[in-house]
């Protein structure tokens, strides 16, 4: 009956919103920061040594942050699941009757007959109440659940991955065109970011490349030109 199924199976990616989140939002934070700050440094006039020191402070202390922060972030999520796990589960145990009406109003609510409303909720009750409550009535499933650990490491490792980018580029150009270089390499690599994170989520990679790239040329922009006023007054 379901042979149809396994022949044209249909993947989806909604299961990689949590970590792709976290990829796409480390890489790019550490790739712009980090430039922005080398542009800054640069445009007042440091030299190589500073610069360079500048923009590996950068990428330390983005790196600890960009984890502490995705991981309260998601640990706050699951705190927040589990909490209403746990009332649901309470309300099921106290008020079977009331939790059952109020599946079915929801099903009603979604276009159902009355009759087929009750039905479905019925035996998606006796199936698995507690499940049938967190899906339909709280969005919660588990398609894509919090991983606070997975979240931190892979935002810490690809700010400290893209954030290595314009570090390399800093060592290798001139310094009298370091500004040049460094912005140039960090539009690609902004670019190239946006295209596979499009890409890994199924989304249009023009719109995506073009966010990205618009973002970090106003970012760098806007430090060259503190830089280059707090430069000449000192």
């Amino acid at each position: 009956m379901f042979d149809h199924l396994r022949a044209h199976p249909e993947p989806h990616r909604s299961s990689r919103a949590g970590w792709l989140r976290a990829a796409v939002m480390g890489a790019n934070d550490g790739i712009l920061s980090t430039a922005s700050l080398i542009v800054g440094v640069a445009a007042g006039g440091g030299d190589r040594v500073a610069i360079l020191l500048a923009g590996i402070a950068g990428l330390v202390a983005g790196a600890m942050s960009m984890a502490a922060g995705e991981y309260v972030s998601v640990s706050s999520q699951a705190d927040t699941e589990r909490a209403d796990t746990a009332r649901e589960r309470a309300e099921l145990i106290n008020n079977p009757e009331g939790e059952l009406e109020e599946l079915a109003a929801i099903y009603r609510e979604r276009g159902l007959s009355t009759d087929l409303a009750d039905q479905v909720a019925h035996e998606l009750t006796e199936n698995d109440a507690l499940g049938a409550h967190l899906r339909d009535e709280i969005g919660i499933t588990d398609l894509s659940p919090p991983a606070p650990v997975q979240a931190a490491v892979v935002s810490a490792l690809t700010f400290a991955l893209g954030a290595a980018a314009p570090l390399v580029i800093t060592a290798l150009s001139p310094l009298s065109s370091l500004i040049w270089w460094v912005g140039l390499a960090t539009v690609l690599a902004l670019a190239v970011l946006g295209m596979l994170g499009a890409q890994a989520g199924g989304a249009p990679k023009l719109k995506a490349s073009l966010r990205v790239v618009i973002w970090g040329i106003l970012a760098m922009a806007a430090t060259w030109a503190i830089g280059s006023l707090v430069g000449t007054t000192l």
